[in-house]
């Protein structure tokens, strides 16, 4: 069954896209944690990073070259953003579809609470 994020990267679903090719589609997430949150997808269905394959090294590689493109757009690259991939569940994925989390826009704070 397709995950959320390969029915968005189709146009089966609608979203806020900011960016889209043959390979990589980034749009809004729908519960920003910052004034700017863009999740970037490789349209190839790639369930989590253990499960990124040698030969897709340059999409992944491209995911950052976008998000790089992304930051500077958007204004943020200037002042700084956080870039982030969750893997499997204690490292906090929900959808399990690839996908790199570009936030800035306000200071984003401490990168992991204590415990």
């Amino acid at each position: 069954m397709p995950t959320l994020f390969e029915r968005i990267a189709a146009g089966e679903l609608p979203a806020d896209i900011v960016y889209r090719d043959a390979e990589i589609t980034a749009f809004r997430d729908i519960h920003p944690r910052a004034p700017v949150h863009i999740l970037i997808v490789p349209n190839k269905p790639i369930p989590t990073a253990n499960d990124i394959a040698d030969g897709d090294a340059a999409l992944v590689g491209r995911l950052f070259l976008v998000a790089r493109d992304l930051a500077r757009k958007l204004g943020i690259a200037e002042d700084g953003y956080r870039l982030i991939i969750n893997c499997n569940q204690n490292g906090g994925q929900e959808v399990y579809h690839l996908h790199l989390h570009l936030i800035g826009g306000a200071p984003l704070g401490a990168m992991v609470g204590a415990r």
